[in-house]
C-alpha cells in the first residue's frame, strides 16, 4: 500500500502499530527546554569548549570577509573517515543533508522511513513532494531492526543509528543487509559519536568507514557532543557521484567558515579520542539514570540505550511530563515520533546529582 504525502502514511507490515494521531513532525526538543527549565529534552552536551575548539573558532571570526573554502575541512573529515575528500559533503547540520538527500532523489519511487526515529528525514521528504511509506519498528522488541520488514523494492531507506529517540543501536550488519544496487541507503549516525563498547576501539555500529556498500549514505553530526548546535556542521559521506548529485542542490557557501574550522577541528586525533572519553563518561552516567528509572513503578526503560538520551514507556506519560514541567523539569514528549504515542517519554542522560534530583521528583509524582 502507498502512502500519500498529506495525512497519516501507512505503516509497512503491522497496520495495528499506526499512531492513530498524525505525529507532528516539526516538534522537537528545544520547544520543550523553555527557559528556567532543567533540560532534559535536548540532546545537546554542554561542557565548557576545550582549547583545541575554541581556538580555530575564534581565529576564523578574523577571516569572514573571504568566503569559505571548504577544502582543508572536508579533507581533513575524509581523513577521519578512511575516504577520499570526494566521499564527503559539509552540511548546515545533518538537518541541511536530509533537504539534500530528499530534493536531489525526486526521481524516488518508494521511499521509506524506519520509525521510530528523528522526524526531519522524513519532513524533508514530504516538502520536497515524496510519499513517504513507514516501518514501524516493534516496542515489544525494543524497537530492534528487522531488515526484513523493508519493502524489498524501496529505492531510498532511511534509519537512524543510534537511533534518536529509542537509543537502540541497531547492528551493522543489519543495517548493510539493506543496501542493495538500485536502492539509497540513509544512515543517520548524528549520535554515533556516543557510543561505546567493550574491546571496541572506535563506534561501535558505525558504518562511516564503508565504501563497499551500494548506495549507502551516512549522516553525521558535530552539532551533539561538542555543544555545536548553534553552529549548524555535519556531513555526509558516500559515493562521489552521488554526493555530488546533493551537492548540486547546496547553496553557494552552505557552510560558514566558523563552521569548517569546527570541522577540521574536530576530525582531529585529539577530538577523537576525547569523543571517545566523553561516550566512555557517558555510558557511565546513562547506566546510572537507567539503574534509577529502574527502580520506580511502572516504568520501562527500552532494551539497553547506547546515547546520549533514554525512551521510557509509563502509562499516563502525558500528565507526568506537565507535572514535571510544573516542578522545574523538561522531558521530550513521545507522542511526536511516529510508532510513539502520549505513554513514552524521552530523558537526556546528564551527570549523577542532576539525575538523583530528577528521579526524586520523578518518583514523588508517581506517587502522588
Amino acid at each position: 500500500m502507498r502512502a500519500q504525502p498529506t495525512g497519516t502514511p501507512a505503516a509497512t507490515g503491522t497496520p495495528a502499530e499506526v499512531t492513530p494521531a498524525e505525529p507532528d513532525l516539526g516538534h522537537h526538543g528545544d520547544a520543550e527546554a523553555t527557559p528556567g527549565l532543567v533540560d532534559l529534552a535536548v540532546n545537546v552536551r554542554r561542557a565548557p569548549m576545550p582549547d583545541w575548539l575554541a581556538d580555530p573558532l575564534t581565529a576564523a571570526l578574523g577571516e569572514l570577509a573571504a568566503y569559505p573554502d571548504p577544502g582543508p575541512a572536508r579533507a581533513a573529515v575524509a581523513a577521519r573517515h578512511g575516504r577520499p575528500p570526494e566521499e564527503v559533503l559539509l552540511t548546515a547540520g545533518a538537518a541541511e543533508g536530509f533537504v539534500l538527500i530528499a530534493r536531489a532523489l525526486r526521481d524516488a519511487r518508494r521511499p521509506v522511513v524506519v520509525h521510530p526515529q528523528f522526524t526531519e528525514p522524513e519532513a524533508a521528504l514530504r516538502a520536497a513532494g515524496h510519499a513517504v511509506e513507514r516501518v514501524l519498528l516493534d516496542p515489544a522488541d525494543d524497537f530492534r531492526l528487522d531488515p526484513a520488514r523493508v519493502p524489498a523494492d524501496a529505492d531510498l531507506v532511511l534509519v537512524g543509528n543510534p537511533t534518536n529517540p529509542t537509543s537502540v543501536l541497531h547492528p551493522a550488519a543489519a543495517l548493510a543487509a539493506l543496501a542493495r544496487p538500485g536502492r539509497v541507503l540513509v544512515v543517520d549516525e548524528a549520535f554515533a559519536d556516543t557510543t561505546l563498547a567493550p574491546g571496541v576501539a572506535g563506534e561501535p555500529e558505525s558504518l562511516a568507514a564503508r565504501r563497499d556498500l551500494p548506495g549507502l549514505v551516512v549522516v553525521r553530526s558535530l552539532t551533539k557532543t561538542w555543544g555545536l548546535a548553534g553552529l549548524r556542521i555535519g556531513y555526509l559521506l558516500g559515493d562521489a557521484p552521488l554526493l555530488a548529485r546533493f551537492a548540486a542542490a547546496q547553496p553557494l557557501w552552505a557552510v560558514s567558515t566558523p563552521a569548517l574550522a569546527a570541522a577540521t577541528a574536530c576530525a582531529s586525533p585529539a577530538a577523537v579520542a576525547a569523543e571517545r572519553a566523553i561516550a566512555a563518561e557517558l555510558a557511565a552516567d546513562r547506566e546510572h539514570l537507567v539503574a534509577r528509572l529502574s527502580g520506580l513503578p511502572g516504568v520501562r526503560v527500552v532494551g539497553r540505550p547506547a546515547s546520549a538520551f533514554v525512551l521510557v514507556h509509563r502509562p499516563g506519560a502525558a500528565a507526568v511530563r506537565e507535572r514535571l514541567r510544573e516542578r522545574g523539569w523538561a522531558v521530550r514528549r513521545g507522542d511526536t515520533f511516529p510508532g510513539l504515542g502520549p505513554d513514552w517519554l524521552r530523558i537526556a542522560v546528564r551527570d549523577p546529582a542532576t539525575t538523583d534530583a530528577f528521579v526524586d521528583v520523578l518518583a514523588e509524582i508517581l506517587e502522588a
